[in-house]
């Protein structure tokens, strides 16, 4: 007679489009997922899919040793858990939720003072396709924690284990959504442009892929410069604003808003009289840094 196993399970409390993703690659993956959700219309979805329903937070906590939060912040955690606090002894809380380093680490410190264990991730995804070959999960907190149920999250996306600090995960996950944020408005920017020219907004697409490939070069160059500093000369600096000046007015030569560019040129226009004053080159990495050591 073949030994019989207990089948996986975990629950999923959050259903915006992250949460109901991950509940589906769950249940492909043959998990059994409990959900629960404020907006019953979200469970039902869920249900009909294969999930069972928790009539409650507390349910849904007693179902399963782990839950998997998907919320839209930290703040949202205590208002939800804080319903079912008693129900939070010996069971583990894998918080995927986006919000800052800090306050990942205060609310890993209220999860645990209820007696449960706890790790914080951060869902690296082509939006909620977290299936995507590009996505992955950033994982901080207890080692011991991550390893004894990293099998059972796998199914999410790759795992990207960081360190022991429950903030780690938040700090490069922001730190990726710092240069993604600027990306998408350049974008809209660059192809509002486009449009507004009477040109093809499609034509213009392969020439943008293409000139992206040279990005990852540029990363690695200034992120060595950057360790020393950040690169700089006063002559480039001033190129850099002149080259915003001209996105500033091909872009509202057409009508189109250019304070993105702004912000930006500002940026090279402080360099260049902090370099100036002080008669070296600073660079814009030491401004946005700070002098702080």
């Amino acid at each position: 007679m073949s030994e019989q196993t207990t089948p996986r399970s975990v629950s999923v409390v959050g259903l915006g489009p992250m949460g109901q993703a991950m509940v589906r690659a769950f249940l492909d993956a043959g998990v059994e997922v409990t959900v629960w959700n404020r907006s019953t219309e979200k469970v039902d979805a869920m249900v009909e899919l294969g999930a069972k329903r928790a009539a409650t937070v507390a349910d849904a906590l007693d179902a399963n040793e782990v839950t998997v939060l998907s919320l839209t912040h930290y703040a949202a955690m205590y208002d939800v858990l804080g319903q079912a606090t008693e129900q939070l002894a010996g069971k583990v809380i894998a918080n995927l939720s986006s919000d800052s380093p800090a306050k990942t680490r205060k609310g890993a410190q209220w999860v645990r003072s209820h007696g449960a264990q706890f790790i914080s991730g951060g869902v690296m995804s082509a939006g909620d396709n977290i299936v995507h070959p590009a996505s992955y999960i950033f994982y901080s907190g207890p080692r011991e924690v991550f390893d004894a149920h990293a099998e059972l999250l796998r199914p999410l996306s790759p795992q990207e284990y960081l360190g022991a600090d429950d903030g780690l995960a938040q700090v490069f996950y922001q730190a990726l959504l710092t240069i993604f944020h600027p990306w998408l408005l350049a974008f809209d920017q660059a192809t509002a442009v486009i449009d507004r020219s009477g040109h093809s907004i499609a034509q213009f697409v392969p020439f943008a892929i293409r000139s992206a490939a040279a990005f990852p070069y540029f990363m690695e160059e200034f992120s060595v410069a950057n360790q020393s500093g950040g690169w700089a000369s006063l002559a480039s600096l001033k190129m850099m604003d002149a080259g915003a000046q001209h996105i500033i007015d091909a872009s509202e030569e057409v009508g189109v808003d250019a304070t993105f560019s702004r912000t930006a040129q500002s940026f090279w226009r402080k360099a260049v009289a902090a370099s100036e004053e002080q008669g070296e080159p600073v660079s814009t990495y030491a401004l946005l840094r700070g002098n702080q050591e």
